[in-house]
């Protein structure tokens, strides 16, 4: 493996100035979708000798610069936007010349405006004295102090140094500058605008934080440490009628997508309509960063109106944000519990709610606990740093959720309504996290890029803690274990979380995985922290942090990662530099390999822990879905670091002894094996099997436990269900054989926990008896424990007890709803056929028993009004849908059971949709009929088949379709059950059950259809194969490159990066075999020669054989080849989005430094005219040159002069100099883009008095005659 290289991203020069306040005023023209915009930029110097100015401006066409007043004739401005392209008849061959600007653009140290100082501008001293200066720190301290919501003197005086501190002794000056913006690419996104969009019209900001998109609206300093004040004026439309100008259509009534036309696929434009006049009156709000100062009709235009924002809290550009549309608000702050509305009294924060007209209450619903959350927040972590939250849902958003200063864009994605449950969780999550941003992560920003762990982490870290108060402790600790055995699958050669700062933009999966595992590791720090005794845990420490930037100890805000560690050592009373160096710096997660035994001898527990994540490490396949994302890391030569050979640090065990009591023994882990003994506290000996089955008798049959049999009497909490002899026999259930129970009354202790606290990220792989690991499931309540014992039975052979143990887990309501999911999804495993098919039973007996009549299979009506219960409907269907046979087929009863659970699906007394259940049994059914047993196999496996025909299958795929076309006239939530039904469809065709037919996916994908409906048919498209026909490809890297939401093309080109994946590891391949093997029933093994194989290896686990595969089978496209040049040089995608096709570009195809014949046209002719005493005018004609033209010209006759013979005593005459005319383009009185403007050779004419300025401009030759005589003449 290579070595670890640099990966931070390179850092700004230094300015030489600071902003202290920025002021932006912007005339939007809706409708032209362009800007005529003013800014005025307050920058404090650091020095007298500033001369030069570096800002952040794109697809800005400046017409006025000024300093202080005074015009800057030196200005030198390249926008990437026009240099972005290749000359002449240059093709993508040459993509490394549109690959080395691109390159540079990525750079923060680019700056692509440059003035000079003014000669009459100079540098000033401040007196701090002068009633100006102290004006100015005190008015900024005051401002800081008004952001934070309090005033005392120590703030104020923490606020003044801070001010002092950063903006130096130097009198301020004022840039300002006059721009404007045709047709806006970057940074703004109209929705809705456009000609047969039925959707409302509305625009919004759309920066990132990565460099080069914030400056695309004004000019800026775009880097998030630059921060300062802010005041915004938006000038637009009053109402929609206004802005539209000409008549449009009328938008849908609820402003959904989904309707029947838009599915239909039909064109939109047939459906115009005038506005109606409510539609007109519609008036357009502007929501924006800030607080509104004013809103006020434009004095020179009556349609239209100004609004203006100021934010005293200092904002990096990326933070700025704003919205204009006819938006309707929502008070979310009356959601808020009276009792906090009490006792918070003036402090509640207000917090406001927007959305497009007819979402109301879909806002209501999905934004019910963020009032709570706010709350939540200033009662543990301080003051919200601004003065209200604002939250505003739009369409076309790129991300979810768009952060900035007291104001969160959110997509209308998120949105859902009351009778959809699905989606509570996630949704809730990601918009209580937009809240928690606003704390840390716009309030408080990284440093440095390797510091950005710390900020993800932090936000991160307290939104869990807010959903841990609000879905409860099992769920959070449920929710944390699966995201640690996540970050343990996913942390193999990557980089570390201090390295993956400085590439966090280069792949969007690299931030997903810093979101994930940051928070976690602050998970485990927080859990050593409170385990020292010394600590309240990490809430007090960000308290802390969070107060220490308020009195302004972080400068400019930002925090850096050893200043949070040494806060936490500080408050925490430990030591934390090996954390930090194994868990920060270092890369991998452990592996912990524990045996462990008993000696009766020293009455001890003798166990030995190995980490083993350094043995047998191998090289792991490449997938299709992050393929991408590895090419890029080997371009921009991004490796992991080494193996860890060892992490350290304290480990709690707890020991059950035999009288069910838990001890626990903190061991610190200090090597790669470490062993140590444990002492043994109990006398007596395990309680027997028998008598603990009349103790259970006695629990079950509702007598007192607790008095009569002895104090050593152990509870059993949990899994005690079905248990009388009826019971047993109905359910088929197994005990306990004679040796198991002569072995359980053998051993000293009932089980062994390992990291019992849960201090550790890790995968633990401990050798323990079964029914140890059945006790921990059984009287162990930690929601971890329970499922790593569940954990540990999906590594165990089938068995008839091991379905006994889970059908009890399943069917006792005490569990917790992810246990009881998790135990269903076993069991499909021991659904064997030398089992009797146990599994199966178990399954369809506990469905019935929970949602179908009784002793009857026919299903109740809906019920999903207990959350859990639901979680139970669907886990069971799907679980019953993974059930094989010994041949890897799915059984008729299976998929007969399916069918008929989605044929008589009952949803009418229901009071929420059912849409997600359906699409589950849908998803189920056929993926059961993808693998069904042949129908010209005369194999018997153990079924009766009866009805197993093709009338069966045909029935299948017509409920399948019915489900389909319903959801054309009644749509469902994102239109889940048309999405499904397509899915359904590419996987019966991908295992030759369905013939492909491209026009069933085609018919979603023209514009105006659901963007949900259009990605998912787009994505089967390409994973049935189809771009192999030339049509379809084209069809599909058109809308890649055209399409005019940014959300579909990014989607679009993630589905093109994993097709591209997916062929490159040869995926494609054996899809066709299993095809093959699933129509005829007969594999024919091959035996490949050694190159094959090392060739098949080689491009399914290294980066170079995947590619160079893919070369092989992709380059030769005359499609692709076209169609992404036209990609690329495209004017609708991003820079990032060309960045990205740039990249496939680079990885397809070979780069080539020669572009052939280059076409250069003729040059015109010229005129010339005698005006007069001695002066010529030359002006240019239409008439250009041709080849024929100067070959068919007549050549000039040679004149015999009289002195033809001269005399040969006299030398030749010298040859008169030719005439050289150098012409160059005159000099522009306008502002210039040029480094330095070339000089022109000939002298420009003034122009004559009252004369036309636009007249030819005339030239002004002087001719020296030679000396005469035919003498030489000397140079010239």
């Amino acid at each position: 493996m290579a070595p670890p290289v640099d990966v931070s991203t390179p850092q700004a020069p230094e300015l030489g100035f600071s902003v202290l306040h920025q002021k932006v005023e912007l005339d939007i023209d809706l409708q032209g979708r362009s800007i005529q915009g003013r800014t005025e930029i307050t920058l404090s110097p650091h020095s007298k000798n500033l001369k030069l100015v570096r800002l952040n401006c794109r697809q800005c066409d400046l017409e006025k610069l000024q300093i202080n007043g005074k015009n800057c004739p030196g200005v030198t401005y390249k926008d990437p936007y026009k240099s972005n392209v290749l000359f002449w008849k240059a093709g993508v061959d040459q993509d490394h010349v549109l690959q080395q600007k691109l390159e540079g653009q990525r750079k923060k140290s680019e700056a692509e405006l440059a003035v000079v100082l003014p000669k009459g501008v100079k540098i000033e001293d401040l007196d701090p004295f002068s009633n100006e200066g102290q004006a100015m720190l005190l008015s900024r301290g005051v401002e800081n102090i008004k952001s934070e919501g309090s005033a005392n003197a120590l703030d104020l005086g923490q606020n003044n140094r801070a001010a002092a501190d950063q903006y130096g002794r130097f009198a301020p000056i004022q840039l300002d500058i006059k721009y404007e913006i045709n047709r806006v690419r970057d940074g703004l996104q109209f929705v809705g605008w456009e000609e047969g969009d039925l959707r409302y019209p509305h625009v919004y900001s759309a920066s990132q934080t990565s460099a080069g998109t914030a400056c695309c609206l004004f000019p800026c300093i775009d880097d998030l440490n630059a921060r300062c004040t802010w005041e915004i004026s938006i000038k637009c439309p009053k109402v929609l009628g206004d802005a539209l100008g000409s008549a449009k259509h009328a938008p849908s009534s609820n402003g959904l997508e989904g309707n029947l036309n838009s599915l239909n696929g039909n064109n939109a434009s047939k459906q115009q309509s005038d506005l109606n006049d409510e539609d007109r009156a519609l008036d357009l709000n502007v929501v924006c960063t800030g607080d509104m100062t004013y809103e006020i009709e434009d004095p020179r235009d009556a349609t239209k109106k100004i609004t203006s924002f100021v934010c005293t809290a200092a904002l990096s550009v990326q933070h700025i944000g704003f919205g204009i549309g006819p938006f309707e608000h929502v008070d979310l702050a009356q959601f808020r519990e009276s009792d906090e509305d009490d006792r918070l009294g003036q402090n509640a924060v207000p917090v406001h709610g927007y959305c497009l007209p007819g979402r109301v209450n879909e806002v209501k619903n999905t934004c019910l606990p963020i009032p709570k959350a706010i709350d939540f927040f200033t009662t543990s972590y301080g003051a919200y740093p601004f003065q209200d939250y604002k939250i505003c849902f739009v369409d076309e958003l790129e991300r979810d959720v768009l952060d900035t200063g007291s104001l969160s864009i959110c997509s209308s994605r998120l949105l859902f309504p009351e009778d959809i449950i699905e989606p509570l969780n996630r949704v809730t999550r990601q918009l209580v996290h937009a809240l928690a941003v606003q704390w840390i992560g716009i309030n408080i920003v990284p440093k440095d890029p390797s510091d950005s762990w710390v900020v993800v982490g932090v936000a991160f870290f307290i939104t869990d803690l807010f959903m841990k108060k609000l879905t409860g402790n099992n769920e959070y600790r449920y929710n944390q274990k699966l995201a640690a055995d996540k970050v343990v699958e996913l942390d193999v050669n990557r980089p570390s979380l201090s390295d993956l700062g400085g590439v966090i933009n280069l792949d969007a999966s690299l931030l997903s995985f810093m979101e994930l595992k940051a928070p976690l590791v602050l998970f485990i720090l927080d859990r050593r922290l409170t385990k020292a005794g010394h600590s309240a845990g990490l809430s007090r420490i960000i308290s802390r942090v969070f107060l220490n930037a308020k009195v302004g100890d972080f400068s400019n805000g930002a925090l850096d990662a050893p200043y949070f560690m040494k806060t936490c050592e500080k408050l925490g009373h430990m030591k934390l530099d090996v954390f930090y160096t194994q868990w920060i710096e270092g890369a991998g997660c452990p592996r912990f390999r524990v045996t462990q035994r008993f000696n009766k001898k020293k009455l001890v527990v003798e166990m030995l822990i190995q980490q083993t994540q350094s043995e047998n490490v191998k090289e792991s396949n490449i997938e299709s879905t992050t393929f991408m994302r590895d090419v890029k890391e080997d371009r921009h030569h991004i490796y992991a670091g080494p193996v860890q050979p060892s992490f350290t640090g304290p480990m709690t065990i707890r020991i059950h002894e035999a009288d069910g009591t838990p001890y626990e023994h903190i061991v610190e882990i200090k090597d790669a094996k470490t062993s140590f003994e444990i002492p043994y506290n109990t006398k007596y000996k395990r309680l027997k099997r028998s008598r603990r089955q009349k103790e259970r008798a006695t629990i079950g049959s509702g007598m007192d436990s607790y008095g009569g049999v002895g104090d050593d009497i152990l509870l059993y909490s949990l899994g005690d269900v079905l248990q009388s002899e009826e019971e047993v026999k109905d359910w088929r259930l197994d005990d306990w054989s004679k040796e198991d129970e002569d072995r359980m009354s053998q051993e000293s202790y009932e089980w062994i926990r390992m990291d019992a606290d849960f201090e550790w990220i890790c995968k633990m792989s401990l050798q323990m008896q079964s029914y140890m690991w059945v006790s921990q499931l059984q009287q162990d309540r930690d929601v971890v424990a329970q499922l790593d014992s569940l954990q540990w039975m999906t590594l165990v052979q089938p068995h008839r007890l091991v379905s006994t143990v889970l059908i009890r887990t399943l069917m006792d309501q005490r569990y917790f709803h992810g246990i009881r999911t998790a135990a269903a999804e076993i069991l499909a495993k021991n659904a064997r056929d030398e089992l009797e098919w146990i599994g199966q039973f178990h399954l369809q007996k506990a469905f019935e028993e929970f949602f179908c009549y009784t002793n009857s299979s026919m299903t109740r009506s809906n019920d999903f009004s207990n959350r859990a219960s639901y979680n139970i409907q669907c886990a069971i269907s799907q679980a019953i849908a993974r059930i094989r046979n010994a041949s890897g087929h799915a059984p008729f009863a299976v998929r007969n059971w399916l069918y008929e659970k989605l044929k008589y699906n009952d949803n009418s007394n229901n009071e929420f949709s059912d849409c997600h259940y359906l699409a589950t049994l849908m998803r189920a059914l056929a993926e059961t009929l993808a693998v069904r047993t042949p129908l010209k196999d005369d194999t018997f496996d153990g079924f009766d088949d009866e009805g197993d025909d093709e009338h069966f299958h045909n029935a299948c795929m017509e409920e399948i379709d019915r489900h389909r076309r319903i959801d054309e006239w009644i749509p469902s939530y994102h239109n889940i059950l048309s999405t499904t039904a397509l899915d359904c469809k590419r996987i019966l065709a991908k295992a030759g059950i369905l013939k492909v037919n491209p026009i069933d996916f085609l018919d979603y994908t023209p514009e105006g259809t659901s963007e949900h409906l259009r990605l998912n048919a787009f994505e089967n498209l390409m994973q049935l194969g189809l771009h192999k026909y030339n049509a379809v490809f084209r069809w599909f890297l058109f809308v890649m490159a055209s399409d005019p939401s940014p959300y579909v093309r990014d989607r679009m080109i993630r589905i093109f990066g994993s097709i591209l994946g997916s062929i490159a590891i040869g995926e494609h391949l054996e899809a066709a075999e299993a095809q093959a093997a699933q129509q005829d029933g007969l594999i024919i093994e091959q035996e490949a020669s050694t190159e094959a194989r090392q060739r098949s290896l080689a491009r399914k686990q290294t980066v170079e054989g995947a590619v160079k595969a893919l070369k092989d089978e992709m380059s030769s496209s005359a499609v692709l080849k076209t169609e992404l040049r036209n990609a690329i040089i495209s004017r609708t995608p991003s820079l990032h989005q060309i960045s990205e096709l740039q990249e496939m570009w680079d990885m397809l195809f070979t780069s080539e430094t020669s572009i052939g014949i280059v076409a250069i046209p003729y040059p015109r002719s010229l005129t010339c005219k005698k005006t007069g005493k001695g002066k010529i005018s030359f002006t240019r004609s239409s008439h250009r040159y041709t080849l024929e033209s100067v070959l068919r010209a007549p050549r000039p006759r040679k004149i015999k002069r009289e002195n033809s013979n001269p005399d040969p005593a006299m030398p030749p005459p010298s040859k008169p100099p030719a005439l050289k005319l150098k012409f160059g383009a005159p000099k522009k009185p306008t502002l210039s883009t040029n480094v330095a403007p070339a000089p022109s050779s000939v002298e420009q004419m003034p122009p004559t008095p009252g004369g036309d300025p636009q007249a030819p401009q005339k030239l002004k030759l002087k001719f020296k005659l030679g000396g005469g005589g035919g003498a030489a003449s000397p140079p010239s």
